[in-house]
């Protein structure tokens, strides 16, 4: 369960700042590898395919890039012990290196998720990589079943926004109950639906073996790969199936490898309170009373959704969501107070505005299929389906952990996944990499949706010489381009000139 593991809600919350300012997560076989960078079976035929780049076309909802920017479609078999069998396309975008330094090759983006477009993210973080494209062509891509690689959707829009506005995410009564879990029944049944065959190919395990076969094709020996988020475990599922095939790997916003469904929940419950925390401190209040009263306001929209914009109401669930948002990033944190203050007012307008930025709503009412192809890979890859009985049996320890979000991620380990039509493939990553080349590891103490821990974790189990652990102590999701000189350094001279820092150093 990884629902609010993804990058993209930094810069959804960034976009707000002004306006509201103004006015308002394998299977753990190896697949073939040899150890020493081969090609596999998944690579055959297809790893001699040329990629016809050509301008970019706008996507549903986002204009094109501009001129320095590429995009080309990769062949992939759809199940790769399959692979001279039936094939789909995964989308790729690319912006060639400046040539301002000897080239390395390309450095291939992954901004989380799961279910991220990297076709659409990379252009619109590419400001931060400039130094990076001197030596590397910029590489990025839309995972299988996201977006513009066969994207999932499992609802139309007015379902979605039926489902926002009438179910309630922390069920008091049996018929809450019951509309909650009959709702994610029925949103998996359309997944099924609407995906048909991919259902069962959208796998981080499928899109590790996409990503070795791009790296053929782009005519990189090594794999080169900047993760954030739910990136790093893709990045450390890569690591473990092609380790002779690791070149400078580098994971930001780490996800915990050693969680399981339940436990990434009690660690996002952890993240997100203790980032509220921080906010609270941050403005001189006592985080006790400021949890309490955070959490007061959600009592009273759980009994009575408030008014917000048009016929839509700011219920319990759209409201976490709001404040969840923020937390992202600690330039959003003036945005929480102005839409906690709107909130208190009676006015909902602030915090549904912020709800469906996370939800990637336009003023139209039209949604991306972002959280479709979230929930469809996180439920191909964790095993995890726990009862609504086993879910409120956890409540009270959720709670405890989290008065303002507890509730909410408790009743989320049992709905997320709930009458899934597909089988889970694990309990948790297998990112043990024993004899690749060093990935640099950098956690943020103030990480909301990746907690600090989840780091050290990661560089563990990727294995001793291998996991490169880097402390940045600081607020936000992810480290790099958000002010530290130390870390961006630390980070640029890995990727560019190979340079492994220290394990254990630390950024302030």
């Amino acid at each position: 369960m990884q629902r609010f593991v993804r990058s993209a809600a930094m810069a959804a919350a960034g976009v707000l700042v002004a306006g509201l300012a103004a006015g308002c997560g394998g299977s753990s076989d190896d697949g073939g590898e040899d150890g020493k960078g081969g090609k596999d079976g998944a690579g055959k035929g297809l790893a001699s395919q040329k990629l016809d780049w050509g301008r970019c076309k706008a996507s549903e909802g986002s204009p094109a890039p501009g001129a320095d920017w590429q995009c080309s479609t990769l062949k992939v078999p759809l199940d790769h012990t399959k692979p001279d069998g039936e094939t789909i396309g995964v989308a790729l975008i690319r912006a060639k290196s400046t040539g301002k330094g000897d080239r390395i090759g390309s450095l291939v983006f992954n901004f989380g998720g799961p279910g991220g477009s990297g076709v659409s993210g990379l252009p619109s973080f590419a400001d931060s990589y400039d130094k990076l494209r001197e030596r590397y062509d910029l590489v990025s891509f839309d995972p299988r079943g996201v977006a513009g690689s066969e994207g999932v959707r499992c609802r139309d829009d007015k379902a979605t926004q039926a489902a926002e506005q009438k179910v309630d995410l922390t069920p008091d009564t049996p018929a809450e109950e019951k509309a909650y879990f009959e709702d994610a029944a029925d949103f998996g049944a359309g997944c099924a639906k609407g995906s048909k065959k991919l259902i069962g190919h959208i796998s981080t395990v499928d899109a590790a073996r996409d990503l070795d076969l791009l790296r053929q094709v782009l005519g990189d020996d090594k794999l080169h790969y900047f993760g954030v988020s739910y990136g790093t475990e893709l990045g450390g599922t890569y690591a473990h199936l092609f380790p002779g095939r690791v070149g400078r790997l580098m994971f930001d916003a780490v996800v915990d490898p050693s969680a399981d469904s339940i436990g990434h929940a009690e660690n996002q419950a952890r993240g997100f309170q203790r980032a509220l925390d921080n906010y609270f401190k941050s403005r001189g209040q006592d985080p006790e009373e400021g949890s309490a009263k955070v959490a007061k306001l959600l009592k009273r929209l759980d009994a009575e959704p408030m008014r917000a914009s048009g016929e839509r109401k700011l219920t319990e669930s759209l409201a976490s969501t709001g404040i969840l948002v923020t937390l992202y990033s600690k330039q959003t944190w003036p945005v929480l107070t102005r839409a906690l203050e709107d909130a208190e007012k009676g006015d909902g307008s602030s915090l549904l505005q912020l709800a469906d930025a996370y939800n990637e709503r336009d003023p139209s009412g039209r949604y991306s299929t972002q959280s479709h192809s979230q929930r469809a890979i996180s439920c191909l890859d964790s095993k995890g389906r726990s009862t609504p009985e086993e879910a409120k049996k956890r409540l009270d320890r959720f709670r405890e952990i989290s008065p303002v979000f507890g509730g909410f991620l408790g009743w989320d380990t049992a709905g997320w996944c709930h009458d899934w039509p597909v089988a889970g493939q694990h309990d948790s990553p297998e990112v043990s990499a024993p004899g690749a080349a060093p990935i640099l590891v950098v956690g943020n103490t103030g990480d909301p949706a990746t907690p600090y821990e989840g780091a050290r974790r990661m560089a563990d189990e990727l294995g001793k010489d291998v996991g490169v652990h880097v402390t940045w102590k600081g607020e936000g999701h992810g480290a790099y381009g958000n002010g530290s000189a130390c870390i961006d350094g630390t980070i640029d001279d890995y990727l560019l000139n190979g340079k492994v820092p220290k394990d254990g150093k630390v950024c302030s």
